[in-house]
């Protein structure tokens, strides 16, 4: 069998997720917060024909061997954690990270991480995401609240009609060794692996966590000029691909047709 329709499958395959995620991130251009994923490819094993430095048969060694390789494999669809741009919204509970670092956020009792700064007020006072993700540490804000700020060090101080601070904390940021290794779940949520490490947790502006910008909301990291790019190169891969597949098929048709 040729080995050529195997080979030629593999990158069709390969192919398709990759279209699959540069479908996801242009999906998601607009959405806060969002990071892009990149996906990595390697080559298959080879099928050795004639092993490299063999011995001929005058004693001497060959410079060069047969090796055919059997086709691509993806490996990893890596969250690419660069700097979105910063949007200015003049809400004050919308929160952008300048720099590394993630808010930390509870849902049911277990802990989340997301970039996306786009908080509101529950019927409690409490800071929350659009689903109602509680932001950590806690913080509740008076009914009698008429202005809330919230520095680039992370401090939060409500104040009455008289200028009076009449509730005030520290809203800190967590970091990661390596934030690539996060798991995503959706919801603007990552969950911590083994691989990303455990998270460290800093005041913004210290121990490289970043700075907190009130009224501004980080967009998505997607150029989508790049990523248009990328859709053209894909396409065409595949389109390669599915020939090689197609040139294979036709050269096993010939062979079949000798016999006649």
């Amino acid at each position: 069998m040729i080995n050529a329709l195997f080979t030629g499958a593999t990158g069709m395959r390969a192919q398709q997720l990759q279209l699959d995620t540069i479908s996801n991130n242009l999906a998601n251009v607009n959405t806060a917060g969002f990071k892009k994923n990149r996906v990595q490819f390697e080559d298959l094993f080879y099928q050795e024909i004639r092993a490299v430095g063999a011995q001929t048969i005058d004693g001497g060694q060959v410079p060069s061997g047969i090796q055919v390789g059997l086709g691509v494999i993806a490996v990893s669809n890596q969250k690419i954690f660069t700097q979105g741009s910063l949007h200015e919204t003049g809400n004050d509970l919308d929160l952008a990270i300048e720099g590394r670092g993630f808010f930390q956020v509870t849902r049911g009792g277990e802990t989340f991480y997301t970039r996306a700064g786009a908080f509101t007020r529950d019927a409690d006072g409490f800071i929350v995401t659009q689903n109602g993700d509680r932001l950590q540490p806690e913080f509740t804000i008076p009914q009698e609240t008429v202005t809330l700020s919230i520095g680039t060090n992370g401090i939060m101080e409500a104040k009455n009609a008289a200028q009076e601070i009449i509730a005030s904390g520290q809203l800190t940021i967590h970091r990661f060794v390596n934030p690539g290794g996060l798991r995503a779940e959706g919801g603007n949520l990552f969950r911590t692996t083994q691989a990303s490490g455990e998270p460290v947790e800093a005041n913004p502006g210290t121990e490289g966590a970043g700075l907190i910008l009130q009224r501004f909301i980080e967009v998505s990291n997607v150029d989508v000029t790049e990523e248009l790019t990328n859709l053209i190169i894909t396409q065409r891969a595949f389109e390669m691909n599915s020939k090689s597949v197609q040139t294979a098929d036709q050269l096993l048709e010939v062979a079949n047709t000798l016999k006649r």
